[in-house]
């Protein structure tokens, strides 16, 4: 959006930035989102800050030529719309476009689309595609490749994690006339109106919703909606046509990917001939080894045991980002004994996450605060911490009908390192409280098929640029990701309202009071929030650490 064009909204937000009411990563989230370009929002920010701007700075011209390799887990790429972490569009991403892309500064800019505009309400986005795009085979790119991909992800049958963010403004639920086993009646979704979803012209997709919503552009950034080539049913594999940087050329699950750079790209020729992520097993010593030999010249992220060795090794650079990344522990709702909250409110009372933080993770990060908010998203409101009471979870144990102490089995996965380590250390403090929990370790792969099907399990939910997402994929009612089988109308309400909701103030203080709902009825047990880091060898430049692990390929290069 030009400036003479900008959001009714944006005086507002930078009278908020000038009065000190709202910082400068708060501003640059929220402007960016109402379409003010990132060029224009950084200098603005950086005007109030009295410095020269540094948005327009020069990357450095890449070495051609050459191959770089990064150790990853390697997963079937098979369905992007479907993916469940982000190592799996690690793969996609070099393939097939995203309409916009958050940077490695968690600021969301345009990809595949233009330039958006939004109405004053924040009820109407219009995206603008760019008009230079083709598919790997010559089609043009337009909007009805667009609005495909649009009501795949929203399509019940496809079951992507996307109908958890976009169900709030753009589905209605409605009965299906059928019944599940125990009785209760079964629920899908659909689009709310036939006008959802509305095709302007051959490179312009409007999307009309039910209710104002922020983060429409976030949502879209969002790892699992890649632009898939209708023509290809909504699958990635050997061959498949995207409009990205390389070809698809290798596909082995569990060995390796290798992706051939384009020499044709509407954001330029990538600077490497090939990217290849390379599967070496969980061994926290392998993939140190597997870098030190030159096997591989990265990991995608690195765990807490290869930390100090890697430290100390002069071939190799470490990358840090804050994030909002989080290892939830979790049992079901709707199922004993965590239907009851007094037995969760006792597993709360019996953890001291900051103890947590140290021995897991080394003290890099944030100690877990029994919500799903962290301190990096420009939302974060600051509660009193919930601190760690023996006695009390003694006491709601009993109440919940255990006064002996409950036995219970906890599944966790292998990798990486630090998991088990915060995973059994968390036992330790619960066994004070009688809670006394067997830890059951799965092979990564095992866990990642039925992270969702565990009764009482460790998973790890990565970054999200806005504290609302989260809340929406993970806690929304009956949404796909809902791992904890959470139901609360009042949170759904005042997730509504978040979401709509443009003033920063004002949005803070509703995502304070759904952190609150979350503490209050224990909804999981968060460790910690963790920074992300990786190692990458000194001849891979151009390499930076996103907060969300993502990898990409046309912005490296490699020395020889």
């Amino acid at each position: 959006m030009s400036e003479d064009r900008e959001h009714s909204a944006i005086p507002l937000l930078k009278r908020q930035l000038a009065e000190g009411r709202a910082d400068r990563r708060e501003f640059l989230r929220t402007a960016t989102l109402l379409g003010l370009s990132a060029t224009a929002a950084y200098a603005f920010a950086d005007k109030i800050a009295g410095f020269a701007s540094v948005a327009e700075a020069q990357t450095p011209a890449l070495p051609k030529g050459g191959t770089i390799r990064i150790a990853a887990l390697i997963q079937d790429p098979k369905s992007p719309h479907n993916y469940y972490r982000f190592e799996q569009s690690n793969v996609s991403r070099q393939v097939c476009d995203h309409l916009m892309i958050t940077g490695h500064d968690n600021i969301t800019r345009p990809a595949l689309v233009q330039k958006w505009d939004v109405s004053p309400d924040v009820k109407t986005w219009t995206f603008h595609l760019r008009k230079d795009v083709k598919w790997h085979d010559g089609r043009p790119f337009t909007a009805d490749d667009v609005i495909w991909n649009l009501k795949r992800v929203l399509d019940p049958k496809v079951g992507s994690s996307m109908m958890g963010l976009m169900k709030g403004y753009m589905l209605d639920e409605f009965e299906t006339g059928e019944k599940d086993d125990k009785g209760n009646p079964k629920k899908s979704t659909r689009l709310y109106d036939a006008n959802a979803i509305q095709r302007v012209d051959a490179h312009t997709v409007r999307l009309n919703l039910k209710r104002p919503q922020l983060s429409v552009p976030e949502d879209m950034a969002s790892y699992p909606f890649v632009m898939m080539d209708p023509n290809g049913d909504g699958t990635l594999g050997v061959g498949s046509k995207g409009t990205g940087a390389f070809d698809f050329v290798v596909n082995e699950p569990g060995r390796r990917v290798v992706l051939k750079a384009r020499k044709e790209y509407w954001g330029g020729a990538p600077a490497i001939e090939q990217l290849e992520f390379v599967e070496i097993g969980d061994d926290a010593t392998t993939a140190i080894q597997a870098l030190v030999s030159g096997q591989v010249h990265g990991l995608t992220i690195a765990g807490i045991g290869q930390l100090t060795v890697l430290n100390n090794i002069p071939t190799v650079q470490r990358y840090e980002a804050p994030s909002g990344s989080v290892a939830v522990i979790r049992g079901k709702h709707d199922e004993k004994p965590w239907s009851d909250k007094r037995f969760r409110r006792a597993l709360q009372a019996a953890t001291d996450t900051e103890a947590l933080l140290k021995i897991g993770y080394a003290g890099l990060g944030h100690p877990g605060e029994f919500h799903h908010v962290a301190p990096v998203h420009p939302e974060y409101f600051k509660l009193p911490p919930v601190k760690r009471d023996v006695a009390k979870a003694k006491a709601l144990l009993a109440e919940a009908g255990f006064p002996n102490g409950i036995d219970m089995v906890m599944n966790c996965r292998t990798d990486p390192d630090w998991f088990s380590a915060t995973a059994q250390a968390a036992i330790e403090q619960w066994k004070e409280a009688g809670i006394r929990v067997k830890l059951e370790v799965m092979p990564n792969s095992l866990y990642a098929q039925n992270w969702q099907k565990v009764p009482f399990g460790m998973t790890d939910w990565f970054h999200r640029p806005l504290g609302i997402q989260p809340l929406a994929l993970a806690y929304r009612s009956n949404v796909p990701w809902n791992e904890t089988k959470y139901a609360n109308p009042e949170f759904d309400r005042l997730l509504d309202q978040a979401e709509a909701t443009v003033d920063i103030e004002k949005r803070r203080e509703i995502v304070g009071k759904l952190e609150k709902i979350m503490q209050d009825d224990a909804v999981m047990v968060p460790p910690f929030f963790r920074s992300v880091f990786t190692f990458m060898d000194k001849k891979v430049k151009g390499f930076k650490m996103h907060p969300s692990g993502y990898i990409f390929g046309n912005q490296l290069g490699i020395t020889a």
